[in-house]
């Protein structure tokens, strides 16, 4: 049985090799990269696999059976690569695609999700056995800014008082490497969160109790969360993006009290207060 992963020497895909080979044998494993040089150290095959390059694709998932399609990163683009994606599995005889999505896709109010729903729909109506996997957001998300909530004396942000049921990178990617190996899974809709919900202020909180400094946490209105964004370099349509999902997790599209995904992997998800360790240490 071969399972090919998308996006495989990506911060996520990279970590579902490394879990996948603990599941089953390098042989049985396709790493589709835009740059198959790149994959060299993964330990398994790498094919060509270019999301905006339609035409090459379906030769790229020949002999493959399982494919998880992780959702790409060019925000704007992802439907029609997706749809993309997609129709080469079907072109091929892909007999199942597990797609990483966004916890609540198909209601969220987040600027990502209208992607996030299409490329559902688009998979649910191409026939092809499926299981989505509505990813939580990342606790690396917000991680990211310890070190400068640290520097700068506070945490920022935009989402109030919402709660937020973040997961590690490892525990989506374990779930994702169990849903790719076990039975079960068929035509199946997954909201996968973290068992612990915290608010940006207990974040804060978790910073200012490991360091012994006092790390507050300043609720800023999105648009100026996204100014800050920008002054600090990155790009102002993924500025914007990000202060969007924030103020929108204000109201609750990062909460779920789901707790499948803890479920999938046969362990508690990682605790907050261990990521803000990793970061700090």
């Amino acid at each position: 049985m071969k399972i090919a992963i998308t996006g495989a020497t990506g911060q996520l895909g990279f970590v579902v090799v490394e879990k996948l080979k603990e599941k089953t044998a390098a042989e049985n494993l396709v790493a589709l990269v835009r740059r198959p040089e790149k994959a060299a150290d993964l330990g398994v095959a790498a094919r060509a696999f270019d999301y905006t390059k339609p035409e090459t694709l379906a030769v790229s998932l020949n002999g493959v059976e399982t494919l998880l399609l992780i959702s790409g990163n060019e925000i704007g683009q992802r439907e029609i690569q997706h749809k993309n994606v997609i129709d080469a599995a079907k072109e091929a005889g892909v007999r199942r695609i597990v797609y990483t999505s966004l916890l609540h896709a198909a209601t969220s109010e987040m600027a990502l999700a209208p992607e996030h729903a299409a490329t559902e729909k688009a998979l649910i109506d191409s026939g092809i056995t499926y299981t989505i996997l509505r990813n939580g957001w990342y606790t690396e998300n917000y991680a990211g800014s310890i070190a400068g909530a640290i520097q700068g004396g506070g945490f920022i942000g935009s989402a109030g008082d919402g709660k937020i049921s973040s997961a590690t990178r490892e525990d989506f990617a374990e779930a994702a490497a169990v849903v790719l190996t076990t039975s079960g899974h068929a035509n199946k809709i997954y909201e996968l969160g973290g068992d612990e919900a915290y608010t940006l202020s207990d974040l804060a909180a978790e910073i200012s109790k490991q360091t012994g400094k006092d790390i507050p946490y300043n609720n800023l209105p999105e648009a100026d969360f996204a100014g800050v964004l920008v002054s600090v370099g990155l790009p102002k349509g993924f500025a914007k993006i990000l202060a969007d999902s924030d103020a929108k997790a204000a109201q609750g599209a990062l909460y779920t009290d789901d707790k499948t995904l803890s479920k999938l992997i046969g362990r508690p998800t990682t605790p907050l207060a261990t990521v803000v360790k990793n970061f700090i240490s």
